[in-house]
């Protein structure tokens, strides 16, 4: 039997989500040897659990990226045909990135409670289109059939820059290319790793790049953290083999500690 899938908006849009998915006929069905597990995933991946239907990019950082509602993820894929399924229970283990945005170029976007209308650059960057003669001159003469409405609530997923103030000021087509997936559109990076064992963080420590992600992963057989000198920031609780990502966006020095084992300590330098 052929695979459909739908997409929610997570959380509080699920049941609409799943209405509108029964409308149209996108029926979740999967079966247990259609199962894979999170250490056979690559980044590009698209991913879903077992009993909701929200559809999920799996990024370099190995963090699962939303897709806010249909119209987002259809910039940037044509069907379904190549989601993978995870149990709830893998997919609950692999942390939440942040939301997708719509793929540079394809559509340009607006809010109900702003009249102006936005092309879509790299990153999420908005430009204001400030005349019909630019709309036209990027999309054609149909430009007003290229604009979609975006939830207030996801606005602030985006990024406003200048206005364009000519066509000449954007290309259509290079936005296109240059995005060539999710992790280049978002400069997402593979993780810098630290090992946690049942004595000590492996390396102790790390210099990484402002935007790097660091991920701990718990491979000793008690309980660790790696929690910040100043509270600002932990891992909470690991189980063996439990793992925890975050950025570091900010130059500085940040040490950290197992509150569970005082001699464990480590450091991260970011530049």
């Amino acid at each position: 039997m052929t695979k459909r899938f739908s997409l929610t908006i997570v959380s509080v849009f699920s049941i609409l989500a799943a209405i509108f998915a029964t409308m149209i006929g996108w029926t979740p069905i999967a079966n247990a040897q259609s199962y894979v597990k999170p250490a056979d995933l690559k980044s590009g991946d698209l991913i879903r659990g077992q009993s909701f239907s929200s559809v999920y990019y799996f990024g370099k950082d190995e963090m699962r990226y939303v897709f806010p509602n249909d119209k987002t993820y259809f910039t940037w894929y044509s069907n379904f045909d190549n989601v993978k399924w995870l149990t709830d229970a893998d997919l609950a283990t692999i942390q939440i990135g942040g939301n997708a945005t719509y793929k540079p170029g394809v559509k340009m976007i607006k809010i109900n409670s702003d009249p102006k209308v936005y092309a879509v650059g790299g990153g999420g960057t908005l430009r204001h289109v400030s005349t019909e003669a630019i709309a036209i001159a990027l999309y054609g003469n149909n430009w007003n059939k290229m604009i979609d409405d975006v939830p207030d609530g996801f606005f602030p997923n985006y990024k406003i820059s200048g206005a364009l103030e000519s066509a000449g000021s954007f290309s259509v087509n290079a936005e296109k290319n240059e995005a060539k997936d999710i992790d280049t559109d978002k400069g997402i990076k593979v993780p810098v790793v630290v090992t946690i064992t049942d004595n000590a963080y492996t390396p102790s420590s790390i210099t990484v790049s402002a935007g790097q992600a660091v991920k701990f992963i718990n491979k000793g057989s008690a309980k660790h953290t790696a929690s910040s000198e100043d509270g600002s920031w932990g891992t909470g609780t690991m189980q063996a083999g439990a793992s925890f990502i975050k950025y570091f966006k900010k130059a500085g020095s940040f040490p950290f500690h197992c509150t569970n084992h005082s001699s464990m300590t480590g450091m991260i330098t970011v530049q």
